[in-house]
């Protein structure tokens, strides 16, 4: 969980809808990451820190100062905190928040006590803040300037690094801003950084406030060679108190109880402010948070597996009490070169899929990846599976076929030796003669035109082109060289089909055959030729 200060006095002169659509896209960063957020806003102004207000705001002559100091207290708090630009920004920023599931906490004083106090008490990871006197008030993580995009980061400071480095511990910062000055103390005159920590170290993190608080600040000065006009050491213990026992609500409250809660994500909430302040469609605006909000969820999943694996619980995916978040893994990705998924969501409205690192998938739902390269190895062997059959099938088929085209030759060849046997005794034979062979044809190849074959589908218009040329009961007698006139005698085979095929009657020899008979007899050849090589 991590707190965030409100934003500085230096952003109240920015454009409301710059700062808040930066603030909007931070923040859906920080969401990603499974950041529970809270923002916590300033309250009262401290007595001690009034002069310094009126200083920075050049407010002294608007406000009219009274006698008493509470008095002074309340008019400065109201005009803060009702109607300046700045305040308005923090409300919107509230809202902004509160749609995006974020909890807010109002300080009673300063923001970032309040933070630092609950990160002291371990409520927290860390807080966002610019103020680098947030380590004064206790914080032991703060993280700052945010970078979004490509190669995006984020500056940490642990305050463990600060001891183990600088060696300085929180009295020793406290010690430092009274000796250069802060909101609290205007400092030594004259003291810079590289003198302020020479001292400071040589006194020690553990004797230093108490030295500060006894003696006050006078002997400083004397070091330099100057007077002892500093302020009475009253006010020095006056700003050690408001650092060390700041006015916050304590962390057993039930204010601070109720801002640990969880708060759900207001999508149609959402939608509505990012029209009114950023002119945004809906789509623009679920395009930007949805993807955040889920991979939030998935986080939160695959902290509950890790909590549950730490305790020995190591159940099954199917038999976790909460859903995973994830429906199915859709395909792998590399996204700026880091191995990611695709995954689609369970129950997610308004987002069907989008991507996420690998490595939380690994972490959350690895079961779900042995699904998916499950999944890929089957449409892998179903690919591979799906080409083998479709050529064993063509095989299968051209071999059907010539079966086919076999038992069709040999019904043929049994029919035309029946009908040789019942020929005429005139001694006109059907059948082909030699000039079948010489072009070649074996006399397999030799198919007559039925509805077997043209069932195959591999002869059909050649074939009918060709016996049309022909007459029907017309028979060419090649051996006479000028026939004077067409013959009645044919031989006529009875098909399935109902049709007659015309038997020519060839001769020994062609060496009496007319150019007409050349051609008829040239023109067969060619056809019969043609169904073979169609057949092949």
């Amino acid at each position: 969980m991590v707190q965030l200060h409100s934003v500085s006095k230096s952003h109240a002169c920015v454009k409301e809808k710059v700062y808040l659509r930066g603030l909007f896209h931070r923040l859906r960063a920080l969401i990603a990451l499974n950041c529970s957020l809270i923002f916590v806003s300033d309250g009262a102004i401290p007595a001690i820190k009034l002069s310094t207000y009126r200083r920075r705001l050049n407010v002294g002559k608007e406000v009219q100062v009274a006698q008493n100091e509470t008095n002074l207290q309340k008019a400065t708090s109201l005009q803060r905190n009702m109607g300046s630009e700045f305040s308005c920004m923090i409300k919107e920023a509230k809202v902004l928040g509160m749609a995006l599931g974020i909890s807010c906490l109002n300080g009673i004083e300063e923001a970032e006590a309040q933070c630092a106090l609950l990160n002291f008490e371990s409520l927290c990871d860390g807080c966002f803040s610019s103020d680098s006197d947030i380590f004064l008030f206790g914080a032991r993580t703060v993280y700052r300037d945010i970078c979004l995009g490509d190669g995006g980061y984020v500056v940490c400071y642990e305050m463990t690094d600060i001891e183990r480095k600088l060696g300085f511990g929180r009295d020793s910062l406290i010690a430092l801003s009274l000796l250069l000055g802060s909101d609290y103390y205007q400092g030594v005159h004259g003291l810079g950084p590289e003198s302020a920590c020479q001292i400071v170290k040589s006194i020690g993190d553990k004797y230093i406030l108490k030295k500060f608080a006894s003696e006050g600040l006078g002997w400083v000065k004397k070091r330099k060679g100057g007077k002892n006009d500093l302020w009475p050491d009253d006010n020095i213990l006056q700003v050690i108190n408001a650092y060390m026992k700041p006015k916050c609500h304590q962390a057993d409250s039930d204010i601070v109880h109720k801002a640990l809660a969880q708060y759900p994500f207001q999508r149609t909430k959402l939608q509505q402010i990012c029209v009114g302040f950023f002119e945004w469609p809906s789509e623009k605006t679920d395009g930007y948070i949805l993807p955040n909000i889920a991979e939030r969820n998935l986080r939160r999943f695959a902290n509950l597996r890790l909590t549950s694996s730490e305790v020995g619980l190591n159940l099954p995916l199917h038999e976790i009490p909460v859903k995973c978040p994830v429906s199915e893994i859709i395909k792998s990705r590399r996204v700026q070169g880091r191995e990611c998924y695709e995954v689609s969501w369970e129950g997610m409205d308004g987002l069907e899929t989008s991507i996420v690192p690998a490595d939380l998938i690994e972490s959350a739902c690895r079961e779900k990846i042995l699904e998916f390269e499950e999944r890929k190895a089957q449409r892998k062997k179903q690919n591979i599976q799906k080409r083998k059959p479709k050529k064993k099938e063509t095989n299968s088929s051209v071999a059907e076929l010539d079966l086919k085209l076999q038992n069709l030759l040999l019904d043929i060849n049994l029919r035309d030796e029946a009908n040789f046997n019942a020929s005429d005794s005139s001694g006109r034979i059907s059948r082909i003669t030699t000039d079948m062979a010489e072009a070649d044809l074996n006399t397999t190849d030799l198919l007559p035109l039925s509805h077997d074959i043209e069932h195959t589908g591999l002869i059909q218009n050649s074939s009918s082109e060709v016996v049309s040329s022909i007459d029907k009961n017309e028979i060419i007698d090649l051996l006479s060289p000028s026939p004077p006139k067409k013959s009645n005698l044919s031989s006529k085979c009875q098909q399935s089909s109902d049709q007659h095929i015309e038997v020519i009657n060839l001769s020994d020899s062609e060496n009496d055959m007319s150019v007409e008979h050349k051609q008829k007899a040239k023109e067969l050849r060619l056809f019969l030729a043609s169904i073979r090589n169609e057949i092949h």
